[in-house]
């Protein structure tokens, strides 16, 4: 059991809420969930879509093409239908079934002349009929539903002809229809439409009527779709999950007290969901809270997140690339004088503005080099939703052990997608601060004096006996301003020595993960990581043996560990999804020997498994070039 549900409309058209619904029925049924949100970088207007992909087991990506597609708009129709497979089906407003694509404002030109060019072909019109036509002479079930007739007879049947009107809830009409038709039981339906308007009680009432309709409605009109889902047994500690509330949760299980962000997408989402639960309970009853603080600006963001750190606050900022831009300035300073502070990065593709609500691994190189002058930092990358909670404790860990900044690598990929993951165990998290002083006997503290590893004792803000100065200039022992050199030889030398100790302390399952090695063997990072694993599986059935490590710790460079691991590797395949392959930059520069192949996305959208497997067979039967480009998505 394996099925891809697609759902498309205007931003802004609840489009995020029907995924969701969906989402949650299917999880409700024990099946396994994993869904990506694709946006313009608009707040209303523009096409959205989101794929939730189920499964009766363990998925970690999305695949090339379509199921079902759900429909309520023109350009969802126009976008996606050819990319629904043969024996799929697609949901769709009837009313639609005229419209000229000129008629759709927001199909880009590009778009609509390969649109034209593809049904010009086909001997078709260039209409909504036009290219349900040809989907249904390759096969398609077509459902044609007038929704807008459905919110008519709401209406009547409700006594509230306000609902004749509210097109806001055809996302739910459109969800119901689809899973009528894919059979789950309408109970999983209707308690998943309570959650996601568990908020709004009157909306949730409402909401839940126009479900129950619509499925009966589906159920009565239309026989089943050929290809129908189950309730299976449900797996105990399953839970649903969105990316960003996966280091959100992280940072409040590991003791954050204090987040700064200035908005930015989509890191935003994180801060706003920290927000939204800033005052919660903790162990034995005590109120715990996390101070969530919109700046002006990403370099007030940085300057805040330095100053709630050096009073012993645990403290971090979220944002994306462009903001990052902005905080390099700072995050010398934080350098300087060896201050322990998280930076949670999103990354998406740049650069400049770039593609804003897209997904890209394009900061890599930028994170290692971010801020002018020799400072020590440790660069971090989670591969997937469950990483996210467990290494965002890690990187709190590392960033006060070490006192040094610490930036954890997450993208928009991971921030968008929502799966069926293990409950999260905060009892797995341990909190290590490192030499943070609790008491300072006698007068006379200096802040950087001498250590044999690099690490002096910290004192925070208003600790008694425990003054200290920072500057952005160099400093003494002390921290007074100084520009003898014996001095900065000194200083220099403590911060870097922190790197080798990072590197000897940092367990070596942390730095690097061995998903398994063989003749070919794939090396990547972030979020890469589902369709990889996902690429293996698929690989495996057709009887090719593939291996990969991931490199979670990205500076320092765990070359040691990494060279032990690639010993009888004969080829190396890096995967990742940017343009000048920055991964493999920094493995030709470590290792003793060159990446072979590398296997490229930089679209803006995420790799599939699919393409990924695809790729890798290639490589293995001697038919690819020495770098492939994916293009899934365009």
């Amino acid at each position: 059991m394996d099925l891809t549900w697609v759902i498309g409309g205007p931003q802004g058209g609840g489009v995020e809420s029907a995924a969701n619904i969906f989402a949650g029925a299917c999880a409700g049924c024990g099946l396994k969930v994993f869904g990506k949100r694709e946006y313009y970088s608009n707040i209303k207007g523009e096409h959205s879509y989101f794929g939730v992909r189920v499964s009766d087991r363990e998925i970690h990506s999305n695949v090339n093409g379509i199921n079902m597609l759900a429909a309520f708009d023109a350009e969802t129709v126009f976008r996606h239908a050819d990319d629904v497979y043969n024996d799929g089906a697609i949901v769709y407003e009837s009313d639609l079934e005229n419209v000229r694509a000129e008629e759709v404002p927001t199909l880009d030109r590009p778009f609509k002349e390969r649109l034209e060019k593809f049904l010009t072909s086909k001997g078709k019109p260039f209409t909504i009929r036009g290219i349900l036509e040809v989907a249904k002479e390759r096969g398609v079930m077509l459902y044609p539903v007038s929704f807008k007739g459905i919110l008519a007879t709401l209406a009547e049947e409700m006594q509230n002809p306000v609902i004749r009107g509210m097109f806001r809830m055809l996302n739910v009409l459109a969800v119901s229809v689809s899973i009528g038709l894919l059979g789950l039981p309408p109970d999983t339906l209707l308690r998943s439409v309570e959650a996601v308007f568990s908020s709004k009680p009157k909306i949730a009432e409402m909401n839940r009527n126009a479900a129950n309709y619509a499925y009966n409605f589906a159920s009565a009109k239309f026989p089943k779709y050929g290809y129908q889902l189950s309730r299976i047994q449900k797996e105990a500690d399953t839970i649903l999950v969105q990316g960003f509330q996966s280091t959100g949760l992280g940072k409040m299980a590991a003791g954050c007290r204090f987040q700064s962000y200035y908005p930015i997408t989509p890191a935003s989402d994180e801060s706003v969901f920290l927000e939204s639960n800033e005052t919660f309970d903790v162990e034995n009853n005590r109120p715990g809270s996390t101070m969530i603080v919109q700046t002006e600006d990403e370099i007030s963001a940085i300057g805040m997140l330095i100053g709630a750190a050096l009073t012993g606050t645990r403290a971090a900022t979220s944002t994306s690339g462009p903001g990052f831009s902005l905080m390099a300035e700072a995050l010398g300073w934080a350098g300087i004088n060896e201050v322990p502070i998280v930076v949670t990065l999103y990354q998406r593709s740049g650069p400049s503005t770039g593609l804003p609500t897209r997904h890209g691994q394009d900061d890599l190189l930028f994170a290692i080099h971010a801020g002018h002058g020799d400072f020590p930092r440790i660069v971090y990358a989670s591969g997937d939703i469950e990483e996210g909670f467990y290494d965002t404790a890690r990187c709190f860990n590392y960033a006060e052990i070490f006192q040094m900044p610490v930036i954890h690598m997450m993208d928009k990929f991971i921030a968008s997608t929502v799966a069926t993951v293990k409950r999260f165990d905060p009892q797995k998290i341990t909190i290590e601060r490192g030499k943070l002083l609790e008491k300072i006997e006698g007068l006379g503290y200096k802040r950087f004096v001498p250590s044999p590893d690099g690490i002096s004792p910290r004192s925070r803000l208003g600790l008694e006996n425990g003054i200290f100065w920072n500057t952005g200039d160099e400093s003494d022992i002390e921290g007074h301003i100084s520009e003898d050199p014996e001095n900065r030889i000194y200083k220099m030398d403590k911060r870097a020595r922190k790197v080798d100790v990072a590197l000897e302390k940092i367990p070596a399952e942390e730095q690097v993960v061995s998903h398994g090695v063989s003749d070919f063997c794939i090396i990547s990072w972030g979020s890469t990581k589902g369709p990889i694993i996902d690429a293996i599986e698929m690989l495996r059935r057709e009887k090719y043996e593939v291996g990969f490590i991931q490199v979670k710790l990205l500076n320092p460079f765990p070359t040691k560990h990494l060279k032990a691991m690639l010993q009888n590797v004969r080829t190396v395949i890096d995967v990742e999804a940017n343009h000048s392959a920055q991964l493999g930059q920094i493995l030709n520069q470590y290792l003793d020997r060159k990446v072979d192949y590398y296997v490229l996305k930089y679209t803006g959208r995420a790799m599939t498994c699919s393409e990924i497997c695809d790729s890798i067979k290639k490589i293995i039967d001697g038919k690819a070039e020495k770098r492939q480009v994916l293009s899934y998505g365009v």
